[in-house]
């Protein structure tokens, strides 16, 4: 008699062994991913019924019916007593695949994380927006999980987050969270800043911002007196900017650069980089706040002179790239080759190396 595939069983074994992400797929060999690499795991490959099966195990009652008519679709899945996954369904050349992404209970704090000690005084911004970026897999989700529970900590607030799905779940402290997930507490994301408005919100956390209509909820959120933080796939500060403006046609850019540079507070552009032992990643982090000379800059589209602005910035624990990466370097908790390789200016990170940089230097108090 064949053996059934146990879901469970896999996944727990999954996280004994350190996985971020497990990757199911029919006619191929399980795979997870540990420390940033993917690896094979010595059992059959998957049929269709292993999969099927699983599908059937883990979709929630609510989704069943969108399964068989979606080709794509994300949902939340818990083994009790281990960990919460979000799990995305999909096709590939006509074959069914599933992938993990494990979600801990426990959050991190900022400072376990190794992220910059600036990112706790966002917790002090009372308005506006603040977005965390980075590629799939930098580790955007944990960040913000943190800086969510630093205010939910230290600050007595109204958090609400709209989520799609939900991903970590928070247990009430100084504040009061609210967390509704896409589909099952409200349709989309804008219509869930809508009526978030109307429930006494401090704090605003979007899962992602993926379109206009996102974004102009999230900017009119933020001018109306909430602090929003959310998630857009960019690699760094600039881009970030660039990425919301060109959300809008060439006749509106003007007015939504004003907008912006009145609401923007920060930006945290992150990448997640393998440690020396090759057993870990840590976060190497850019980070822009926000001053007066930017907020010009960003009103008078000269977004190149941002980035000077940044590596200038340490006063104002500001911290570009390759700033972030040449202190892990310093410490020694990443290789030269791994610095450069993360790097998008090789030649000025080199320079920083080598000790003839002639910039402002590393913060060390970052």
């Amino acid at each position: 008699m064949e053996e059934i595939f146990n879901i469970d069983d896999f996944l727990k074994q999954a996280i004994s062994v350190g996985a971020s992400d497990i990757h199911l797929e029919v006619g191929e060999r399980p795979a997870i991913r540990v420390a940033g690499q993917i690896m094979r795991i010595n059992l059959p490959p998957m049929t269709e019924d292993d999969i099927s099966g699983t599908i059937q195990n883990i979709s929630p009652q609510n989704l069943r019916e969108k399964i068989t008519k979606f080709y794509d679709i994300d949902f939340s899945y818990e083994v009790p007593q281990y960990s919460r996954f979000r799990v995305n369904l999909s096709h590939h050349l006509g074959k069914s695949a599933i992938v993990f992404r494990v979600i801990p209970y426990y959050i991190k704090t900022l400072e376990s994380l190794n992220l910059p000690k600036t990112m706790e005084s966002f917790a002090d911004f009372n308005n506006g927006i603040i977005l965390i970026t980075g590629p799939t897999g930098s580790g955007k989700s944990t960040t913000i999980a943190s800086l969510i529970d630093h205010i939910n900590e230290t600050c007595a607030k109204h958090i609400i987050t709209i989520e799609d799905p939900v991903e970590f779940i928070y247990t009430n402290k100084k504040s009061i969270v609210s967390q509704r997930q896409i589909m099952i507490d409200t349709p989309s994301f804008t219509e869930g800043i809508k009526y978030a408005l109307r429930q006494d919100p401090d704090v605003i956390f979007i899962g992602e911002i993926r379109d206009r209509e996102t974004l102009e909820a999230a900017l009119n959120a933020a001018e109306t007196g909430h602090l929003v933080v959310s998630t857009i796939h960019t690699n760094d500060a600039i881009q970030t900017v660039n990425r919301v403006v060109n959300f809008f046609e060439p006749n509106e850019r003007e007015y939504v650069r004003m907008q912006l540079a009145n609401t923007l507070r920060a930006t945290v552009a992150q990448k997640l980089v393998p440690t020396v032992d090759g057993d870990t990643r840590l976060p190497a982090a850019e980070i822009l706040v926000v001053t007066p000379p930017i907020t010009d800059f960003i009103v008078k589209g000269e977004l190149d002179r941002v980035y000077e602005l940044v590596k200038q910035g340490s006063f104002n624990s500001m911290v570009t790239m390759n700033m972030s990466l040449y202190k892990l370097y310093e410490e020694g908790k990443i290789t030269k080759e791994t610095a450069l390789y993360y790097s998008d200016s090789k030649s000025e990170l080199e320079q920083m190396i080598r000790g003839v940089y002639h910039g402002t230097g590393v913060n060390n108090d970052i």
